[in-house]
């Protein structure tokens, strides 16, 4: 049963019962709650995850199953979410995002994450690249710093991670969706892709047709050029969506392509990095 599935069910009691018993609204939230916060949603992160895959060197391929066994990278994908139930981890709260502030460009957006001394996603996407390269990081925290570097691309190429501190990374941009009240970032990181009524397995088989001279030119991106692209992309959304905008159908079909680019540059960054680190 899928979340969605969950959350129809849940409410259908709700309303058998006439909000009777609190206990299941409380419940409500609850569920609620990591949904709404999962960058990409779950489905994005593993689309990320189930690409990179197929980029991967033999080397790194080993080198991935070495420290996560038999867990792939899309099953993996999510736990950086998953752990936001865990009060523990609450000091991960700011590695989802970067505030990148608006009008720069190219150069303007490399020399803000040079000089950002805040936990953000770039910063710690790199901190988990060098446990995973360190002969001294035992097999726990190199487990756990793989599930975050995996999560943290995904989040790192979800536009609106890459957006604006005033409007919460577009939270605060309040639109509908097919008529149901929503916001800008939940838009980008579920309802897009789950308008596509598409398993992860097969969304990535279908968008993971990029062209050559492409591919080759994000082989060769830094980790700022991703980065920037996802800033980009961001600017783009920015500017085409007004706050209490009805969006549907043509929204879908105006942003679709940057949608699939975007994830589709999100597992080629992943497996960038992970072959990188296992040379």
């Amino acid at each position: 049963m899928e979340p969605g599935d969950y959350k129809n069910m849940i409410s259908m009691k709700i309303k058998e019962r006439k909000y009777r018993f609190p206990a299941v609204l409380m419940l409500v939230v609850v569920l609620y709650l990591p949904l709404d916060a999962a960058a990409w949603g779950m489905l994005g992160h593993r689309i990320v995850g189930q690409i990179a895959s197929t980029y991967l060197s033999p080397k790194a391929k080993k080198g991935v199953k070495d420290v996560l066994g038999n867990e792939s990278l899309a099953m993996a994908s999510n736990w950086g979410d998953l752990i936001k139930s865990d009060p523990s981890y609450d000091y991960m709260y700011n590695w989802h995002f970067v505030n990148i502030p608006a009008n720069l460009d190219r150069e303007g957006v490399f020399k803000f994450l040079e000089t950002d001394k805040q936990a953000n996603v770039y910063n710690k996407v790199l901190e988990m690249v060098a446990i995973l390269k360190s002969k001294d990081s035992t097999g726990d925290k190199k487990r756990m710093a793989m599930r975050m570097l995996i999560h943290m691309v995904g989040d790192l190429n979800q536009p609106m991670h890459t957006a604006r501190k005033e409007d919460l990374g577009g939270n605060k941009v309040y639109v509908t969706w097919f008529g149901e009240k929503s916001n800008l970032h939940r838009v980008w990181d579920e309802s897009l892709i789950e308008y596509q009524q598409l398993s992860f397995t097969e969304y990535a088989t279908a968008i993971n047709y990029p062209e050559i001279d492409q591919l080759k030119a994000w082989r060769n991106n830094s980790l700022k050029h991703f980065v920037y692209g996802s800033y980009q992309a961001c600017n783009r959304i920015y500017a085409a969506t007004r706050p209490e905008q009805k969006l549907s159908y043509r929204y879908n079909f105006e942003f679709v392509d940057l949608l699939n680019e975007q994830l589709l540059k999100g597992g080629v960054c992943l497996a960038n990095l992970l072959n990188d680190i296992y040379r």
